[in-house]
């Protein structure tokens, strides 16, 4: 067995994967004369450190939980003039971490809230920010149940350790006390630590029929909105326009 199989089957052993995919590539490069054997020995390895961080990237952004996989340059944001845009680009720039700023998305269903919320947040993930993605229902019922356990302080310092917190669909279902309870609590121990994107169907001055009274929820909208930025979005909503236009399609070939 040739050197040049046994170092294939070692950089094989040690995972470096993308060294010995362009192996022969550089050999040739170094045999050549186009490039020093330093220089070809630098370049490999920036490959497999370049591969390497794209694979924690991946890692972070899978355990975030995300619903889905969109950046920003996925948005529409022609479909819903509403939203301005610059700012929406700032909040990408992630500089709303520095103070522990909220997001939240207010707006109909189908509007794009859930689409911009997970933008940032991938973005967040991808910047090794520790994000994580649950729906207030699932939030609600784990907080729950850990309650019944006696594990709630654990459970609460689990969701209060991530540096951003997406919590999706507030205002679809109200919750009992027990629930609006916990999630103040929740609201509450990541106050001024961390920050915390909202999405929600519901203008807050209705938030009391989601909690179960104006007293609870004006203290969680408090702490919410006391560092935050709030982007109201006004438009038709995107899973309508599909709908919309595969009727209307269907119509003109009948």
């Amino acid at each position: 067995m040739s050197n040049y199989v046994k170092l294939l089957n070692n950089l094989e052993e040690l995972g470096l994967h993308n060294i010995k995919n362009n192996l022969d590539k550089y050999l040739d490069l170094v045999a050549s004369g186009e490039k020093s054997m330093t220089d070809a020995l630098y370049e490999l390895s920036n490959l497999e450190i370049k591969a390497k961080e794209e694979r924690a990237i991946l890692g972070c952004v899978r355990v975030a939980n995300f619903p889905f996989i969109k950046g920003i340059e996925d948005f529409d944001f022609s479909f819903q003039p509403s939203i301005n845009k610059q700012q929406i680009m700032d909040l990408m720039s992630l500089r709303f971490l520095e103070g522990n700023e909220n997001i939240l998305f207010v707006g109909t269903p189908g509007v794009g809230k859930t689409h911009l919320a997970t933008a940032i947040g991938i973005e967040c993930a991808k910047r090794r920010y520790s994000t994580y993605f649950i729906h207030f229902q699932e939030l609600i019922a784990q907080l729950k149940k850990v309650l019944l356990e006696n594990r709630l302080e654990y459970r609460l310092k689990h969701f209060s350790k991530y540096k951003v917190l997406i919590i999706d669909e507030i205002g679809y279902l109200p919750i009992d006390n027990d629930g609006a309870n916990l999630f103040f609590q929740l609201i509450s121990s990541r106050y001024e630590k961390s920050s915390t994107i909202i999405t929600t169907n519901v203008v807050f001055s209705e938030w009391g029929e989601i909690f179960g009274g104006a007293t609870i929820a004006n203290a969680i909208l408090d702490r919410l909105l006391h560092h935050s930025y709030v982007i109201f979005i006004k438009g038709p909503s995107y899973r309508l326009q599909s709908k919309t236009a595969y009727f209307s399609n269907t119509n003109q070939q009948s």
